[in-house]
């Protein structure tokens, strides 16, 4: 008997203290999900830079939980990566604090609607 072999989870960058970016199954969008504040903002870029840019220049942002500056930082950080690669990179659903964040410091126009 043959049993179907279940799907393998989307390739993921390592958790770094909660904080998790994870590709789309297809590449096409990251999802970001956990703290990302500045207990952990090194160890989360780190890892983001470890995944392929997403194909579809989106990452969501709905499951953030935590932010202070470093995320923005995070934010600006990988952006700028993408900005080097010729490729856009939008950060979408953002979470109330984060967008409120970016607004203070003047980058809002990174997050998408």
């Amino acid at each position: 008997m043959n049993a179907a072999r279940p799907t393998a989870a989307p390739p993921a960058a390592p958790r770094a203290n909660g904080t998790v970016f994870r590709s789309a199954e297809d590449g096409s969008r990251w999802v970001a999900e956990g703290a990302l504040t500045f207990a952990n903002a090194g160890p989360a870029l780190a890892a983001a830079q470890a995944l392929p840019l997403p194909s579809a220049g989106v990452v969501a942002c709905a499951g953030i939980a935590a932010v202070d500056s470093a995320a923005v930082a995070v934010l600006l950080a990988l952006r700028r990566r993408a900005d080097e690669a010729g490729t856009a990179l939008a950060f979408v659903d953002a979470p109330p604090a984060l967008a409120k964040l970016a607004d203070i410091y003047g980058v809002d126009g990174i997050l998408g609607t």
